[in-house]
């Protein structure tokens, strides 16, 4: 023992035994073990460990049953509905186009401006239309005058048919009392009591009287037949007047037709037309949107089982989530989209491959906000109440 060993004294330091100092120089083969695991008394078993950690058990247990019962309660609210995300708002909007052509000479509305029924949208030059009503009014005015003129002739051809038919009343008189002459005359004669130039006289003037009763009687026949070609002519009148008042009305119908007014209510789209271009009849002036609009949902056909018309119906508006509206449908389509398409698809050629086809349900919407500009196109996801 050297003399440092001495001054310092006794050495207190414990070296550790052969055995320890083996097991700390061994690598850690439980380092990739939880922290938490590392921490569990070995033989501790799982109740043991819930007892310890209650509170982390009791909530997990809560979370997991909470779950469990929501999704029980969605699953028996969902089953009951059918929805689709192929669903759109639909309408019959048309192009607004002239009957007559012309100039433009007022437009008094304005793109997506609201219009009622009756209300002005446009103008046409009337100018050339007020001048066609009047040139059919003068025709009808003659086309009266000329009638009234054959009914005139008509009336004096009636008063000569009178005056013929007195004269032949007359000429029957005058022809009875010269018969009747004639034969007193000749039995005179035959008794020896009259002169034979009084027989002949009497005679003379029965013939005459004959001849004059043939003539009126004929006059009254050609009296007769001259009123029928008056009366030919006044039925031609009364139809140039039935023509010329169809010419009049029309005229006055194309007059109405230079002022285009709404049919229906709904909003102006899509205005093409300006003033002071030219528009010929059936040129589009403008699209046309009605307010009455509804929802065509294309189901699956699978999905129509239960489906029937007067069903509720629950809306969401993809532009307006927040709003919900409520509806009812209205018809199924009898029969597929594509079995009313423009090229339906023919199965029985080619290679044939099932595909759920879909069904256009129409569904009518209660009551639509007003403040929620909804138009034609835009999607929809319906949720058909169908148990």
């Amino acid at each position: 023992m050297d003399a440092q060993t001495r001054a310092r004294g006794p050495s207190t330091e414990k070296v550790p035994p052969p055995e320890h100092n083996e097991r700390r120089s061994q690598p850690d083969r439980t380092g990739d073990a939880p922290q938490g695991a590392q921490n569990i008394p070995k033989g501790q078993s799982l109740r043991e460990r819930l007892r310890d950690h209650w509170r982390v058990a009791a909530v997990a247990a809560s979370v997991v049953l909470i779950a469990l019962i929501g999704g029980i309660a969605y699953w028996l609210q969902v089953r009951d509905y059918e929805s689709t995300d192929d669903a759109f708002v639909a309408a019959r909007s048309f192009s607004v186009a002239p009957k007559v052509g012309g100039y433009v000479v007022a437009i008094p509305v304005t793109d997506d401006q609201h219009v009622n029924a009756g209300d002005l949208i446009a103008r046409i030059d009337d100018r050339d239309y007020r001048i066609a009503v009047d040139q059919a009014k003068a025709q009808v005015a003659v086309a009266e005058a000329n009638k009234a003129n054959i009914e005139a002739q008509i009336d004096s051809q009636r008063e000569q048919i009178a005056q013929a038919k007195a004269q032949e009343e007359q000429a029957e008189a005058q022809f009875q009392f010269a018969q009747q002459e004639a034969a007193r005359a000749q039995d005179l004669v035959d008794k020896g009591a009259g002169t034979v130039q009084r027989q002949q006289q009497t005679r003379s003037d029965f013939e005459a009287q004959r001849a004059n009763t043939s003539r009126a009687k004929t006059a009254v026949k050609a009296a007769e037949i001259g009123i029928k070609p008056l009366e030919a002519q006044l039925e031609s009148a009364r139809a140039s007047i039935q023509q010329t008042q169809a010419q009049l009305d029309q005229a006055n119908l194309n007059l109405q037709y230079t002022n285009l007014v709404a049919a229906q209510a709904g909003r102006v789209v899509r205005l093409s037309g300006a003033v002071g271009t030219f528009a010929s009849p059936g040129q589009s002036l403008m699209m046309f949107v009605p307010d009455e609009v509804w929802i065509t949902a294309n189901y699956k056909e699978t999905q129509l089982t239960l489906m029937r018309p007067g069903q509720p119906v629950d809306i969401r508006i993809d532009a307006y989530p927040e709003r919900k509206l409520t509806g009812r449908v209205a018809s199924v389509q009898p029969g597929s989209g594509t079995a009313f398409s423009l090229l339906p698809a023919e199965n029985a050629t080619g290679n044939f491959v099932k595909v759920v086809q879909r069904v256009p349900v129409k569904i009518v919407v209660d009551r639509w906000p007003p403040d929620v500009p909804v138009g034609p196109g835009m999607s929809v996801v319906p949720w058909t109440k169908v148990r």
